[in-house]
């Protein structure tokens, strides 16, 4: 699974990535994280509102941070 936070690496990118990576070690995900930081790279994806959450190529969140619980839900 490859799971991308797109964000300029603001507080609430780095609390997305933490919360991420607990829910997907939760889960006993095996999972590849990047985290994308370039402008036209986060527009390319279509998203406004940072930080968002992609799943396999796919934006599942943007604009929040969502809990642990939620995110356990966007990765399954």
């Amino acid at each position: 699974m490859k799971i991308q936070i797109l964000g300029t690496g603001c507080a609430k990118c780095h609390n997305l990535t933490q919360a991420t990576e607990n829910a997907a070690q939760a889960l006993g995900l095996p999972y590849e994280l990047e985290k994308v930081t370039d402008l036209k790279q986060i527009m390319a994806f279509g998203v406004m509102m940072t930080p968002a959450l992609v799943v396999d190529g796919k934006v599942k969140m943007a604009g929040r941070v969502p809990s642990v619980e939620e995110i356990k839900k966007l990765l399954v």
